[in-house]
């Protein structure tokens, strides 16, 4: 049996994957307050923060709003230091045992964690389970790279890492929908089984139809076969040697991956972590009035991913060096949330706001889409998987460090701290891609 395409339906997994991959990060932040009646305050579903006894209505509200995001941004540190370490040990790992084990492994990590926290009864339980679940959830990410640089040419690459950039924005529009709707008609432990219950039921197709790499497996065509392995760098060719660690820290174009990483991404998980509490802070919402705005930024996203791949793709059919096109592609997406971040700061209404997190969201994924492409850019085979994990390592550092400032940012319920800390960010990294990315057209 030959299929034509094969290529788009070995993608096509991950990007489902990734969906649930999303929707299963993103579930604790959704339900961790209580669901209260707007107009007389009482509790129409219990949240996980008060059904753990984090907080409770003895504190004053003003308390139980400090306490539950202290404790929330926490929880998503322990959460994204796992995370990290699974981004540098995922990397060697896919690297060494492949994208299809590798898949199957993650997804048998995080999903059977994502199941299991529907039985927690305490903090100390649901914290431990949040560090299997970043485990388990960082692999997909450069072993997505290392599948792309596998099977897509390097002209394609891009497309490839945006539609994987998109189908993480698609996951981030359902969420809103999805975990709400879970949790205020079955309660968030249901919430967790049926999120975790689908992560493992993928591996199911995944088992199936990704048997081998596109040299060997038994259903992809001859015409696509070629195309795909002639489109390769020819590094692929001369089969290049594993690096060591220490070779990829001292090689100077790493550091376009691991600093303008560590800039960048920090901003992608300001709104991933904390959209809903922001939303519902600053403009009094519910769970049900924020799953009516909180999905569109994210549509933005999904945009910005996918025209972000397609922009340097088509810079590099124009003849234009692969390394400078994703650094003129990555440089109008930083530009494009300036705006954002200046207008969502100031913004009168949830719905403006969430207009202008299209902006940031949409250049942020225009930009990251071409900053993952470069580890595929630099090197072939076993050490792009290996940078990509190290840069992944890198912006979960980022990440952890603008996730412990965001409490005290937004003490006394002030979020324009919030968003200048990501207005901040952005020329560091634009700045940091132009620093380390070498000059020359060969890269």
């Amino acid at each position: 049996m030959k299929i034509s395409g094969l290529r788009w339906l070995i993608l096509s997994l991950i990007l489902m994957v990734t969906i649930i991959n999303i929707l299963d990060r993103g579930t604790l932040n959704y339900m961790w307050q209580d669901e209260r009646d707007k107009a007389t305050g009482v509790v129409i579903r219990h949240g996980i923060a008060s059904e753990l006894g984090i907080v409770n209505d003895g504190m004053t509200p003003e308390v139980r709003q400090a306490k539950g995001k202290q404790v929330l941004s926490w929880v998503n540190i322990y959460f994204m230091l796992a995370y990290g370490l699974s981004q540098i040990v995922s990397g060697k790992v896919y690297d060494k045992i492949g994208t299809r084990k590798g898949f199957i492994v993650s997804a048998l990590i995080w999903g059977g964690a994502v199941t299991l926290t529907s039985f927690v009864s305490g903090l100390y339980s649901l914290v431990t389970l949040g560090i299997i679940i970043g485990l388990g959830e960082a692999g997909p990410w450069p072993g997505t790279t290392k599948s792309n640089a596998e099977w897509f040419p390097i002209k394609e690459r891009a497309m490839a890492q945006g539609l994987f950039g998109a189908s993480a924005s698609v996951g981030n529009i359902l969420l809103p929908i999805i975990v709400p709707f879970l949790f205020l008609s079955a309660g968030w432990r249901i919430t967790y089984f049926v999120m975790g219950f689908i992560c493992v039921l993928w591996i199911i197709p995944w088992y199936l139809i990704n048997k081998d790499s596109p040299k060997k497996h038994p259903w992809i065509s001859t015409k696509e076969q070629d195309y795909i392995l002639n489109g390769q760098p020819l590094e692929v060719n001369r089969k290049e040697a594993a690096w060591s660690m220490k070779q990829l820290l001292f090689d100077k174009r790493s550091y376009s991956v691991i600093a303008t990483r560590f800039f960048l991404d920090p901003i992608w998980w300001m709104f991933m972590t904390w959209l809903p509490i922001y939303l519902q802070e600053v403009y009094k919402l519910n769970l049900k009035s924020v799953s009516t705005v909180a999905w569109i930024p994210f549509v933005g996203a999904a945009l910005g991913g996918i025209l972000g791949g397609i922009t340097s793709g088509k810079l590099i059919n124009k003849g234009i060096p692969a390394i400078k096109a994703r650094k003129i592609t990555i440089t109008i997406g930083g530009l494009l949330i300036i705006p954002g971040m200046i207008g969502a700061a100031f913004a009168p209404t949830a719905l403006f706001a969430s207009l202008m997190l299209m902006f940031i969201l949409f250049g942020f994924q225009f930009a990251i889409t071409n900053i993952q492409t470069l580890p595929s850019d630099y090197h072939s085979g076993k050490n792009v998987g290996s940078l990509a994990g190290i840069g992944g390592a890198a912006a979960v550092l980022g990440i952890v460090i603008s996730t412990y400032l965001v409490p005290a940012l937004t003490k006394g319920g002030n979020w324009i701290p919030f968003f200048a800390m990501g207005l901040t960010l952005v020329p560091l990294s634009i700045i940091s891609v132009f620093l380390f990315t070498p000059k020359d057209s060969k890269g």
